[in-house]
C-alpha cells in the first residue's frame, strides 16, 4: 500500500465482472470504495460477501447510466456526501448486443450507446466537480480492444475517453483509458447476438460470428484473467507495482489478444499512408 492518504474509488457496473474485482482489491489496499450498480439485489449479493472489517470502508449506490443526466447528477452528488471525497472515478458499466450492422441498423446501436457513450458521459461529467477538489484524481475507462477491430461485424461501445484527454489535463485529472481483450468475467460469458432482423445474405457471416462469440464464452479459450487485469489497472493509476516509476500511459493494453488486433491495425493504417502517400500529400 503507498503512503498517500486513503483514495475514495467510485466504480461503476460493481455487481459482476471487472467491477467486482475494482472493488475487492481497492478494499484490500486500504482504500474506500463506492460501489455503483444497476441492480441493487445483485450488489447487495456480492457485497454480502466482503468481511465486516473491509465493509466499513465500502458503500453502495444504485445507478443506471440511462437515468438521464439530472437524475446522475443527483446520485453522484449524493454519492460525494458519503466521505465528501471522490479521487478515482472508473467507468465500468456497460452494455453489449452482438449483431450484423444492417441487421442491426441504429435501433441496437442507439441501445447500446445510450448506456456505454451518454451513460458514461453522463457519469463522468457528474464526477467532474468533485474530482476537481481531489489533489490525485483520475477517471478510467473500461473500454474494448474491439475499437482496434472494426472489421469484426459487432455493435460495440464508441468512446469519449480521448476527448477528456485532453479537456482534463489543464485540471490536473489524469485519464486512463484500458482497452481488455478477453477476459474470464460473466459479461463475455454472458454476451447477446441480435437475430431480430435476419437477412439470409448474412447467414453464413451471422453464424461465423456467433461461433466465435461463443469460443469465448462458457467453455471456450480465454486467458485473461480479470484480478490480474484489474491489479495491473491500480498500480498505473497509484503508480506502484508494475507502474512504479513510468510515465503515465493513457492507453493500457490488457491482453494477448488485444496486443494482436492493436498492432494489426496500426500496421494497416500505416501500410495505407505508405501506400499513397503521393495522394494524400497532394492536396497541398
Amino acid at each position: 500500500m503507498d503512503s498517500l492518504p486513503s483514495r475514495v474509488w467510485l466504480v461503476t457496473g460493481t455487481s459482476s465482472g471487472f467491477g467486482k474485482h475494482f472493488v475487492l482489491a481497492a478494499l484490500a489496499r486500504g482504500d474506500r470504495v463506492i460501489a455503483a450498480a444497476r441492480s441493487l439485489k445483485k450488489l447487495e449479493a456480492f457485497t454480502s460477501t466482503i468481511n465486516a472489517k473491509d465493509l466499513k470502508r465500502l458503500r453502495t449506490l444504485q445507478l443506471d447510466l440511462t437515468d438521464g443526466p439530472e437524475e446522475i447528477e443527483r446520485k453522484i452528488g449524493h454519492a460525494f456526501t458519503f466521505w465528501n471525497q471522490i479521487d478515482v472515478l472508473v467507468n465500468n458499466a456497460g452494455s453489449f448486443t452482438g449483431g450484423m450492422m444492417e441487421e442491426g441498423g441504429s435501433k441496437l446501436l442507439r441501445r447500446q450507446f445510450d448506456t456505454n457513450v451518454f451513460g458514461t458521459l453522463d457519469v463522468t461529467t457528474a464526477t467532474l466537480p468533485y474530482l476537481r477538489q481531489s489533489k490525485d484524481a483520475c477517471v478510467v475507462t473500461i473500454g474494448s480492444r474491439s475499437a482496434w477491430k472494426a472489421e469484426l461485424p459487432l455493435l460495440f461501445e464508441a468512446t469519449i475517453t480521448e476527448s477528456f484527454m485532453s479537456e482534463l489535463a489543464q485540471f490536473n485529472i489524469k485519464v486512463l483509458l484500458v482497452e481488455p481483450g478477453s477476459f474470464r468475467t460473466e459479461g463475455i460469458q454472458n454476451q447477446v447476438f441480435s437475430v431480430d432482423n435476419p437477412i439470409p445474405i448474412y447467414d453464413d457471416l451471422r453464424k461465423q460470428t456467433k461461433a466465435r462469440l461463443q469460443s469465448v464464452g462458457p467453455g471456450g479459450m480465454i486467458s485473461g484473467d480479470p484480478r490480474k487485469g484489474v491489479d495491473i489497472i491500480m498500480d498505473v493509476v497509484t503508480n506502484g507495482g508494475v507502474a512504479k516509476g513510468r510515465a503515465w500511459p493513457g492507453y493500457l493494453v490488457l491482453g494477448n489478444d488485444a496486443d494482436y488486433d492493436v498492432r494489426k491495425k496500426c500496421e494497416k493504417v500505416l501500410t495505407a499512408l505508405d501506400d499513397w502517400s503521393d495522394a494524400v500529400k497532394a492536396v497541398y
